[in-house]
């Protein structure tokens, strides 16, 4: 193994090119690939195998996990969750034979976001902060912030705490964190913590 910078750490079969901004305290491991002219926030952890396609942004302390795709188009806040190969899409209707690059929608990902393993998050729609995406689900809308979705396509179930924790709100709209004990209130269908 060898390190290609000082302030961050790239397994020496990992792929960085040119014009990639990348934080201290960053880990990029076995075979990933870091295309041109990407930012990597400070203390990002980058699985192997990895593709982060050319200008996409992620944010400080963003965990991509083993077999993921980032396209262009991309943009995580920092402490996203990025599950075992899951995928981001860029293109509504991609074909082989036609070039499409001026067609790239754009995805944004709010702050402390998770996705699941093998979901697909379909280009062109946002994921709100805090908000917890199924494994396996496949995101065709927007995705409000503390909202919970599942399936295919993925459906809204439930709200979750900023700690990854099914949130049930009483009939005042209040429901508290099991684990931090942090408030939150529901009131017209958004959810903020208190």
């Amino acid at each position: 193994m060898k390190s290609y910078e000082v302030n961050y750490f790239a397994h020496e079969t990992a792929v960085i090119d040119d014009g990639c901004n990348i934080g201290a305290g960053t880990k990029i491991w076995h075979f990933s690939h870091i295309m041109s002219n990407c930012i990597l926030g400070e203390n990002c952890n980058i699985g192997q195998n990895v593709v982060i396609s050319s200008d996409v942004v992620l944010g400080r302390n963003v965990k991509v996990q083993n077999n993921v795709s980032i396209y262009t188009g991309v943009t995580c806040d920092d402490d996203v969750f990025l599950g075992p190969s899951m995928v981001f899409t860029n293109v509504i209707n991609p074909r082989s034979a036609i070039n499409r690059k001026n067609e790239y929608m754009k995805t944004h990902v709010g702050r402390g976001a998770s996705i699941g393993a093998n979901a697909t998050i379909v280009c062109g729609h946002d994921i709100g902060k805090f908000a917890f995406i199924g494994a396996g689900a496949v995101v065709t809308k927007h995705v409000p912030d503390y909202a919970l979705v599942v399936g295919n396509p993925a459906k809204q179930i439930g709200w979750m705490s900023e700690f990854g924790q099914r949130l049930n709100f009483d009939t005042d709209g209040k429901a508290q964190c099991s684990e931090s004990k942090e408030w939150y209130q529901l009131e017209n269908n958004k959810v903020i913590k208190l």
